[in-house]
């Protein structure tokens, strides 16, 4: 079949060049069409519940995502408390409410916000924070002195050593963070203050990342098919002969990004690495034919017979290696997270389509080569094998050395596989799953630098909302004839029948809404109580008790024990060091109430009665910012939220939040019938990372058994088929072991290049194999057929774990560190599994000879 179809493909190599032209101009003309999607948010498909719950938390408590803007003074005796500083921020803050995209009004700094202050007792006035610049270092005084007494803008405005202060700036689109954040760094610059000047935020992050990783990608791609390339020419000794894998595996990215974009896909993080995974698995299998050709070809043969048998050796392992890849990448459909689904599943057809031409464009193109050509290519490769300084010259006796190793050390050469596992699987045990947008900078990077800086100043500039609710329960009207149903038959005892004009009274009052049906009901009570005799009013007064209590508890987020305990758990998470700071509606209704009644520390705490809750609610909303009050309560008072501030936006940090809030409820129960859920982009990324871990362990783990199984059909041997995986195995454990012990953490691209493990780590196994088998079945002997391996298909083999090693290296100077891990793990998978390959099949084939080999151990 291989030789058929090589046969075919020369012959008709017009046909097949304009075939292979024509798919890569009409799926790279969808080039243009590209949507570019960084938000991690999309981990998550539209449906998955802790995403609609975010959605709805941010609804509901008109959130909106947030850039934070950094003004730091490291070097002015009173910090960023002075006219200079305090006039740059004041400018600064002017110029990024007039951004377009920006929420001016929710914008938050010390010229938008207000100070309390009491002006007798029971009356406090609102009057903003710095309404202009200051003129000297004494009103710059009263500006600090002022917001050292607001806890809800004492290290979150401005950090707690007075170095620094904040800009909160919500946008409307997280997908205009970077332009946003480019336009404020713009500005800043052109501030004569002496002050740093930092942007930072998980939306800038995001952005940002989709900006620069495609200038990454214009500048790392093409860099690495460059050395491949020069790699090969090494190898090979032509240009024209090498120009066929690169324009193989260019055909194949374009192909398969294009067909990406024009399907409607958005390109991710994910997919935006599809070019990178691409390229070494198109190169791959060119390089075995590209090997076998120059190793068998000779002055004068005839190209045409000579690339008909390389074909037929080579067709069974190059289809199998790209099946086996295909399913490895095809698994990742399995996870949950769609932008991987999207990537695995285009990067398996990439493969199947980097086959195809493989099996039909490369020796189309040989063959198309002039005859001298070819010639002149083996003419230089042969004599610089005769003058002793040749590449194969070299490599042919450095394989026929290391197979010789491998056989005649072949037991100690297991003792060290053995330990080497023992010592990974422990490695593996050590993971540390965790993930962190920001973290995809360099530290070099001015993002990260800006979070650095910030998280140092302030509580934190990563936010999760921890949302309490009133479960929904019986109808309030039911509540209210419960309590009230007693009353009346108490009354009726006493000789005063008074249900009727009770229930009278609740049917006029009925109104679209239970509180205010309520809110009528009182109404309709107190001039109830001028129409009844002194007697019976004793009554009518405990119903409208009854009816205040009802409303109370429908107002549940005004009542002093739901606030009470939101002090309990902010106060447990701060003590514990889970989070920086917290905000609350408790926290505002404590510094209000402390205004109003006396303005000392003493009275900041929580009134004593519902109606002192909703006399400091009321005061509030008397200021400048009557509408942040929404951001803490819903308006029925059934919902509140807690902001959360954290210093870190990792996962594992993420999740000591969840479990000190875990701890605290576990001791102190919620409140009957209350709730608890969470939102926040620090909490989704926790989420969608969980779900990946668990997707990837399947997908790996589906992939890796259907991988065995096809290994077993492919050998007709199940000793075989498992021989075959072990080297992907050691290669995977190997790697994430030594990744374990050094403290890498489990991220997005770590976890995906698992699927690349198993691919290429199995590919190697699979040459090596059946080529031996090849040669044991044609001339009867073992010994002979791993000698005859370590000619020709052990090259190959070197040949392509170098070209793909190296080839990569440009990827380590990245400025985006996905491609960093990107680039190291390629080229320590294509290093570890051609060594593993090389030196653990060769030891054990020779050390249990008869249970491959039966009884023709010759």
């Amino acid at each position: 079949m291989g030789r058929t179809l090589a046969l075919f493909s020369m012959h008709n190599r017009r046909w097949i060049f304009a075939g292979v032209a024509l798919l890569a101009i009409i799926l790279g003309l969808m080039m243009p069409k590209i949507t570019i999607d960084t938000d991690p948010e999309n981990m998550l498909s539209a449906d998955q519940a802790d995403r609609i719950e975010h959605n709805r938390i941010k609804e509901l408590f008109d959130l909106y995502d947030m850039i934070v803007v950094g003004v730091v003074n490291r070097d002015h005796p009173e910090g960023i408390f002075n006219p200079e500083s305090l006039g740059a921020l004041f400018e600064l803050t002017r110029f990024v409410e007039d951004i377009d995209g920006v929420i001016t009004r929710d914008v938050m700094a010390l010229p938008t916000v207000d100070n309390v202050e009491q002006v007798t007792p029971g009356t406090i006035s609102f009057e903003r924070m710095m309404e202009r610049a200051p003129a000297d270092q004494g009103e710059a005084d009263a500006i600090r002195t002022a917001v050292e007494r607001l806890p809800m803008f004492h290290g979150t405005l401005v950090s707690e050593d007075g170095r620094a202060a904040g800009i909160y700036v919500p946008i409307v689109d997280k997908n205009e963070s970077h332009r946003i954040a480019t336009t404020i760094e713009d500005f800043a610059a052109g501030l004569d203050s002496g002050d740093e000047f930092h942007v930072t935020g998980q939306p800038v992050a995001q952005d940002t990342f989709g900006v620069e990783m495609f200038q990454q990608m214009a500048v790392s791609a093409p860099l690495a098919g460059l050395l491949i390339f020069l790699i090969m020419v090494y190898f090979f000794r032509s240009v024209p002969l090498v120009i066929a894998p690169m324009v193989l595996a260019m055909v194949t990215v374009i192909a398969t990004m294009g067909l990406l974009i024009g399907l409607g896909y958005t390109v991710h993080i994910m997919s935006s690495m599809i070019p990178i995974f691409l390229m070494p698995i198109a190169v791959v299998a060119s390089v075995h034919v590209l090997s076998g050709f120059t190793d068998r070809y000779r002055l004068g043969d005839d190209v045409n017979e000579v690339m008909g048998n390389v074909m037929q050796s080579l067709y069974k392992p190059v289809i199998f290696t790209a099946l086996t890849t295909t399913v490895g990448f095809a698994s990742l459909t399995l996870t949950p997270i769609p932008p991987v689904q999207v990537f695995g599943a285009f990067v398996a057809v990439g493969v199947l389509l980097a086959m195809v031409l493989t099996l039909t464009f490369i020796p189309a193109y040989i063959a198309a080569l002039p005859q001298k050509t070819i010639d002149r290519m083996v003419s230089r490769v042969k004599a610089h094998e005769s003058e002793g300084k040749g590449a194969d010259c070299k490599l042919c006796d450095f394989m026929s050395a290391a197979g010789r190793f491998a056989v005649g050390r072949a037991k100690p050469l297991l003792l060290l596989f053995v330990g080497v596992l023992a010592v990974a699987i422990f490695g593996i045990t050590q993971i540390q799953i965790n993930d962190n947008p920001t973290r995809w900078f360099k530290e070099s990077h001015r993002i990260r630098i800006a979070d650095s800086v910030l998280n140092e100043h302030f509580a934190g500039t990563y936010e999760a909302y921890l949302v309490l609710e009133q479960a929904e329960g019986r109808e309030l009207e039911a509540m209210l004839d419960d309590r009230t149903a007693p009353i009346i038959e108490e009354a009726r005892a006493a000789g005063f029948d008074i249900e009727n004009d009770w229930r009278e009274l609740v049917e006029q009052a009925r109104a679209d809404e239970a509180t205010a049906t309520l809110d009528n009901l009182t109404f309709a009570l107190d001039d109830k109580l001028f129409d009844v005799g002194f007697e019976e009013a004793e009554w009518w007064e405990a119903l409208m008790e009854a009816a205040e209590r009802v409303q109370s508890e429908a107002l549940y987020f005004q009542t002093p024990e739901a606030l009470e305990y939101m002090v309990a758990l902010q106060d447990y998470l701060a003590a514990g060091g889970h989070v920086g700071k917290s905000n609350s509606l408790a926290d505002l209704v404590r510094t209000i109430n402390r205004e109003l009644v006396s303005g000392e520390p003493d009275d900041y705490r929580i009134p004593g009665s519902p109606a002192g809750v909703a006399q400091a609610i009321l005061s509030f909303q008397s200021s400048h910012r009557p509408h942040d009050l929404w951001h803490f309560v819903a308006p029925d008072y059934s919902q509140a939220s807690i902001w959360l501030q954290l210093s870190s936006g990792d996962n594992q940090d993420m999740q000591r939040v969840l479990d000190g809030v875990d701890e605290f409820v576990a001791d102190n129960p919620l409140p009957e019938g209350v709730e608890m859920t969470w939102g926040g982009s620090t909490y989704i990324n926790l989420v969608w990372q969980n779900e990946m871990v668990a997707g990837m362990l399947f997908a790996l783990l589906s992939a890796f058994a259907i991988v065995l199984l096809m290994m077993v059909f492919l050998f007709r041997s199940i000793v075989f088929g498992v021989l075959a995986v072990l080297p992907l195995t050691f290669t995977i454990a190997l790697i994430y072991g030594v990744m374990g012990l050094i403290g890498k953490d489990y991220d997005m691209p770590v976890a995906v290049l698992s699927s690349l493990s198993l691919g290429l780590s199995v590919d190697f196994a699979i040459h090596f194999i059946q080529r031996m088998r090849a040669h044991l079945a044609d001339h009867g002997s073992w010994r002979g057929a791993l000698e005859y391996v370590f000619e020709e298909p052990a090259r190959a083999i070197t040949r392509n774990a170098v070209v793909i090693s190296l080839g990569f290296l440009p990827l380590l100077a990245a400025a985006l560190v996905p491609y960093i891990t990107v680039g190291i793990f390629l080229a320590s998978i294509m290093a570890v599994s051609a060594v593993v390959t090389l030196l653990m099949l060769p030891a054990i084939l020779s050390t249990v000879p008869r249970l491959f080999f039966g009884k023709n151990t010759a």
